[in-house]
């Protein structure tokens, strides 16, 4: 069992922070170990100082269900700590909520149902949101349950690696929820008046906005006395990240087909009719026929090429026998992904149990297929391979990063983790890795201006 010997520096730094501010953004890159460290704060306030008596835990459903308890249970420091889990049906959660505990953890689904449903008192003096970006959106149901009873909270801790993801606007809502509009203000609109100007627009409408110059640097000295941010990379020996791309081309039918879609948002193909009726729409329209096959409008699947296939295909032999791990996105790339592993009989699983994961971290599976959704938060695959390939894409920055981490994290013994993208040339494809790295040069930003400045 680990002890408090075995904390590393950064992450002492880091609880003490955590106890010597009310309130606090801790930035952690996947496997610096956020979990760890908060709990052991949180038992130092509640047994040690005495200024924290009733605890809320606030996280994604399976990180609420299994990493919080099986993090405790791991730490000799951390064995008087009772943790009480409400997930489940409302009679489960409202039985947890109930019983005598230090720590009560819940799924951040379930907010507004304790906040303005369950007809519990909210009497807990100390709040930790476990992925903050969560909270990005200050319209969500979530969000403005929690700011109704933000005020009743002294201690709020809130955690995340990837608080940017979508640009700096997400910051307003985390921020507003942790000091209740003191640095970066009350209202979306001052704040986007004072560091942002109008980018796209239609006439009276504005679509984006992007930031004034010199708003990056303002907005983190803003947030700077009550945010601290670590990179696995400054602390941990971590392996070589590498990143490839393997391209595959359409057909000239096969592009015609795209292009058309593309220009008329409507396709006619013998198999059933494709629509596009707006422009997210068409992105997902698009993105389906570059991984191979597309929803038509009454909901079945019509195939357009086995291009990726055939990449995946290729790779997996290149591998020789090196275990895999395939994001997709849709579900008929799961399908016609699971066709074509049959048809080659390679043994493989779907990552969706405990079973399926514990067999490929002892390394029974030669390819494991997941989606970024279930991979984003608390699964270590690290043990089970170093290579993963993205059969399709996603947009979002903090699922593209997450997934990456269940390989490239602390723990990984490889020297090398290979992230490889196959790619459909002269598709949406090709935009969605580029306005990624677009936003991780934003999401960069953020961690480097209010990284802790440790003195090792």
């Amino acid at each position: 069992m680990l002890t408090r010997n075995d904390l590393h520096y950064y992450q002492k730094f880091s609880i003490d922070f955590i106890e010597n501010h009310p309130t606090s953004a801790i930035f952690l890159d996947c496997g610096l170990g956020k979990t760890v460290i908060t709990l052991t704060a949180l038992a130092n306030l509640l047994f040690d100082s005495f200024e924290a008596h009733r605890i809320l835990v606030i996280a994604p459903l399976r990180v609420a269900r299994e990493t919080w308890p099986a993090e405790a249970d791991k730490w000799n420091h951390l064995q008087n700590l009772i943790c009480s889990v409400a997930v489940g049906t409302g009679a489960e959660r409202r039985a947890a909520l109930l019983k005598s505990a230090d720590i009560y953890i819940i799924n951040r689904e379930n907010v507004h149902w304790l906040i303005d449903e369950s007809g519990l008192p909210f009497d807990y003096d100390t709040v930790v949101i476990d992925e903050l970006s969560s909270f990005k959106n200050g319209q969500s149901k979530r969000f403005k349950s929690l700011m109704k009873v933000r005020p009743k909270v002294k201690r709020i801790i809130g955690l995340t690696g990837t608080p940017a993801s979508n640009g700096l606007m997400d910051l307003w809502a985390e921020f507003r929820l942790l000091d209740m509009g003191q640095r970066l203000g009350r209202f979306i609109t001052h704040y986007r008046n004072e560091y942002f100007t109008p980018d796209k627009r239609g006439g009276m409408v504005v679509f984006s906005y992007k930031p004034l110059p010199e708003a990056e640097r303002r907005i983190y000295d803003k947030i700077s006395d009550i945010t601290i941010s670590m990179k696995s990379a400054d602390f941990l020996k971590m392996p070589e990240l590498v990143s490839g791309e393997y391209t595959v081309r359409l057909s000239d039918e096969e592009g015609k087909k795209y292009d058309e879609l593309k220009k008329e948002l409507v396709l006619a193909l013998p198999e059933g009719e494709i629509t596009a009726a707006n422009a997210a729409s068409l992105t997902g329209k698009l993105s389906q026929m570059a991984n191979g096959a597309v929803y038509a409008d009454d909901g079945s699947v019509t195939h357009i090429h086995e291009r990726k296939l055939d990449a995946l295909e290729d790779l997996i032999e290149a591998a020789n026998g090196k275990p895999v791990l395939v994001a997709y996105w849709f579900k008929h790339d799961l399908a016609r992904i699971t066709e074509r592993l049959h048809k080659l009989r390679v043994s493989f699983s779907k990552l969706d149990s405990a079973d399926s994961i514990k067999r490929w971290n002892i390394g029974e599976l030669p390819v494991a297929l997941i989606h970024p959704t279930s991979a984003g938060h608390g699964l270590n695959l690290q043990s089970g391979g170093s290579c993963i390939i993205w059969f399709g894409l996603t947009w979002s920055l903090e699922l593209y990063q997450q997934t990456n981490a269940r390989l490239w994290r602390q723990g990984q013994n490889a020297e090398t983790v290979v992230v490889q993208h196959i790619v459909t040339k002269g598709t949406i494809d090709e935009r969605i890795l580029r306005v990624l790295s677009k936003k991780d040069s934003t999401q960069a930003a953020l961690i480097d201006a209010v990284k802790a400045d440790l003195q090792i």
